[in-house]
């Protein structure tokens, strides 16, 4: 190796935008770049990286409509056909790296379980009230569970109808047509009043029987609570007396439904799905910074920040169906809004992922590399099932796959520079606890220059900042102030392996490290001003 040689490496930006194509660094001359592990320096441990606490990975399973299960009614009267179906849903999934599957179980004031309460759905056989001849909630709970996976029970409160049917096409034993005067209407559709107190009980005790006979692992609502824009009296506004004492029923059914399932197993969780966009800052200065009119203050009175600060809820989906770029509600800006609104509260957060969306899906994992900058943010659920198992919508599926698939202990880790997935010249891993990554193959995302000034000395230029190394010292000299590393940098084969702290603190970088999708993200300045401070996790 000549003792002195120059190699920049340049290239690469951030865009927020989408998943960016990131030209692979260029080699310094003379090395090969072959890892190989056996040559690192024995006398320091060396700690594998592998999942540590696991994050939700959750699929909507949609019944309404037969959007997803029994699909399409295919298969509607026919239990082992039925049957089939979820089995193959849930050996998919767990193929692909999910946990958590969120199941419609009371899609329109009837059931998907044996109630006392609610009719059968007619999703099961085409007749509302009419057995279909085994119990899915019991069966599917029985098959996720056998996976090692978990159930939550996703009931729509108060829909009875959907638009075009009225109340004639209810069951005679439907709890909505023996009492009327429980329901309004809206835009040809039935729906349980949220300010009486008999929804409200109805409601509570739909939920009490399910805990009580199911071992289901949660209790999941939506974002259907008023019928979306329902009207006010006339004069009135959305934060007048009429649109408050709505969204006070609905706060009041909230606290309750906790209150009532904590009673009976204080460890099923109780989480709603609301709507995105808690306000919009043009309406609320402390809301997010959005225009898109669509929120869950408004439109449903549904006050999401009042059931996280009161901490009603065990967690928080809120549905951010919109893309990185959208130009009035920024997936980018929605993600960073919502890990404060969780911050120092027991409400955990899971973004709800709108792949249904083609522009959604194609930038799937921009998204989820964009959630790990967020430690408050444990998981995603994504809507929907058939757009990762019929559609592979946006190819999510392989996206997910990608992230998602570590049951093999052998699995490489995965490396994004700028959100663009490279193959690193050598595998990070931890030592001694701290995290060192391939020098050369995030120069260029860093903008950096490097200089071999002999064997085991190098210079490291990133526009003012001038770094000086040596192998197997954990020291550097940063424009020529002596400051301590974390770990000693090291050579695997010809490649130079740095400690991630060194990367952050002193070469503009943010690094992150997602131990349940083993994902090691590095992000230059401009995404660093952009997001919130970040820790690096080690094992």
């Amino acid at each position: 190796m000549n003792k002195k040689f120059i190699a920049w490496i340049l290239g690469g930006s951030i865009v927020t935008a989408a998943v960016i194509l990131l030209l692979v660094p260029k080699e310094l001359p003379s090395m090969k770049f072959i890892p190989n592990k056996n040559s690192l320096n024995k006398k320091n441990p060396i700690t594998p990286l592998r999942p540590q606490n696991e994050e939700v990975r959750a699929v909507w399973i949609s019944s309404i409509w037969g959007l997803d299960f029994p699909y399409n009614s295919i298969n509607r009267n026919n239990p082992a056909a039925q049957q089939a179906e979820f089995i193959s849903y849930l050996d998919e999934l767990q193929e692909i790296g999910f946990n958590t599957v969120m199941v419609q179980v009371r899609p329109s004031a009837d059931a998907l379980y044996k109630s006392a309460i609610n009719p059968w759905a007619a999703i099961l056989t085409g007749t509302q009230g009419q057995d279909p001849g085994y119990d899915p909630l019991a069966f599917m709970i029985d098959q996720t569970h056998k996976r090692g996976m978990k159930l939550h029970a996703w009931i729509n409160p108060y829909r009875v109808t959907t638009a075009g049917k009225g109340i004639d096409t209810l069951v005679a034993t439907h709890p909505a047509r023996l009492n009327p005067d429980m329901l309004i209407s809206h835009k040809n559709a039935l729906y349980y009043n949220p300010e009486l107190d008999a929804v409200k009980s109805h409601i509570e005790e739909t939920v009490k029987e399910i805990v009580t006979n199911y071992s289901v692992d949660g209790i999941h609502m939506d974002d259907y609570f008023y019928p979306a824009w329902y009207p006010l009296p006339a004069g009135e506004d959305g934060n007048g007396k009429t649109a408050t004492t709505r969204r006070n029923h609905v706060n009041d059914m909230v606290k309750r439904i906790h209150t009532a399932i904590k009673q009976i197993k204080p460890n099923v969780e109780f989480g709603i799905s609301p709507i995105g966009i808690w306000k919009d800052s043009i309406t609320d200065i402390t809301g997010s910074e959005t225009s898109a009119g669509w929120n869950s203050y408004y439109a449903v009175y549904a006050d999401t920040r009042a059931w996280i600060q009161n901490e009603w809820i065990d967690y928080v989906v809120p549905q951010i169906y919109w893309e990185i770029d959208n130009p009035v509600a920024s997936y980018e800006v929605l993600v960073k809004w919502w890990a404060e609104e969780v911050k120092n509260t027991n409400v955990d957060l899971y973004i709800g992922q709108g792949i249904y969306k083609d522009a959604v899906a194609e930038e799937i994992t921009t998204q989820i590399l964009l959630n790990d900058l967020y430690p408050e943010i444990k998981g995603s659920v994504f809507f929907a099932i058939s757009d990762i198992i019929r559609k592979n919508t946006g190819n999510v599926r392989g996206q997910l796959e990608a992230l998602f698939g570590t049951d093999d202990p052998n699995k490489p880790l995965n490396l994004f520079i700028d959100t663009a997935k490279i193959v690193p010249s050598a595998e990070p891993y931890l030592l001694n606890g701290t995290m060192l990554v391939p020098l050369q193959d995030v120069a260029g995302a860093l903008k950096l220059s490097i200089i071999f000034d002999s064997d085991t000395q190098l210079t490291i230029t990133q526009g003012k900042t001038k770094a000086q190394l040596e192998i197997g010292k954990n020291i550097a000299f940063v424009n020529g102030v002596l400051q301590q590393l974390a770990a000693p940098v090291e050579k695997v084969n010809d490649t130079i392996m740095v400690p991630v702290y060194f990367l952050r603190d002193y070469l503009h970088a943010t690094v992150t490290w997602a131990p349940n999708t083993l994902t090691i993200s590095l992000n230059h300045d401009t995404l660093a001003k952009k997001t919130a401070p970040i820790s690096i996790i080690t094992q």
